[in-house]
């Protein structure tokens, strides 16, 4: 893959996102021995019976699931997916060489409960929006799907319920209801994490200067529109309705435009979650 400026950047924001997940997990799930889902959920139930670090079990259970995925499934895994779970396995890793054995922060289990989902799950939500994985669950819920059918959302949600309950078998009860608790959340912050980092605005106008607003919209936001024809219920005059869809800073641009151009405009707007095409993020990625 050719390392440009646009995949340069990719990678910065997974390598960002790989270090909230190690640190979120590190400092505060891991002390408390919550294992809220994926391959380090799975990684801390088995350092329970297995004398090894946490770090080290999640190489192994990411290579062993990689080796099984790419039996079972086929190559499907690109070289952004390898890099997040491998990478969030080392930067654990790291974190306990450098940071050996680290004892609860607070004592609050509930308090560390969500400020390890919170970062973490951010972590995750970055990784996830670049159209990478930090690998685990992800992995198994293809396997399942391969064979079973089941959706990937579900397969991921089986995967991590399973894990839950084998750290309600190796920890006790409580630690296990707090981590599906964590499971709930995590995919909760998950969602908002990249809903927020792909979030524009549809703006529609209905103004008597279209063709200043137009002009505005080509020339110095860089963008396009599509108009629509349209009358008047009640004035029965001929309209012009733009509709333009805009990042956040360059919706707040428009908007102080229309304001000292034409304030009698009518305006409203709809957040757009995702917007794939040209302009935006491509439809192939």
């Amino acid at each position: 893959m050719k390392l440009d400026k646009k995949n340069l950047k990719s990678y910065i924001l997974i390598f960002l996102g790989i270090n909230l997940v190690a640190l979120g997990m590190y400092f505060f799930l891991m002390p408390n021995n919550l294992a809220v889902g994926g391959a380090n959920g799975l990684a801390i139930v088995l350092s329970k019976f297995i004398p090894l670090s946490v770090g080290t079990l999640m190489f192994a259970i990411n290579g062993i699931l990689f080796i099984l995925a790419f039996l079972l499934v086929g190559p499907a895994f690109g070289a952004k997916t390898i890099i997040a779970s491998l990478g969030t396995s080392g930067m654990v890793w790291i974190l306990e060489f450098i940071f050996p054995n680290p004892a609860p922060l607070s004592g609050d289990i509930l308090l560390e409960l969500f400020f390890g989902v919170i970062i973490s799950a951010v972590g995750i939500g970055i990784v996830f929006n670049q159209n990478a994985s930090t690998g685990g669950t992800d992995i198994i819920a293809k396997i399942i799907n391969k064979f079973t059918g089941i959706d990937l959302g579900r397969g991921v949600l089986y995967s991590d319920f399973a894990i839950t309950l084998a750290a309600g078998a190796a920890f006790g009860s409580k630690i296990g209801l707090y981590s599906l608790f964590g499971v709930i959340i995590n995919g909760i912050i998950i969602d908002f994490t990249i809903d927020g980092m792909n979030l524009n605005k549809e703006i529609t106008i209905i103004s008597k200067k279209p063709e200043k607003i137009i002009n505005f919209i080509h020339n110095n936001l860089q963008r396009s529109c599509t108009l629509y024809d349209a009358q008047g219920a009640y004035s029965k005059t001929d309209l012009k309705v733009i509709v333009v869809l805009l990042d956040r800073r360059s919706f707040v641009l428009l908007k102080n435009f229309i304001k000292d151009n034409d304030p009698s405009s009518f305006i409203w707007i709809k957040n757009a979650s995702e917007v794939l095409g040209e302009g935006f993020r491509s439809i192939l990625e």
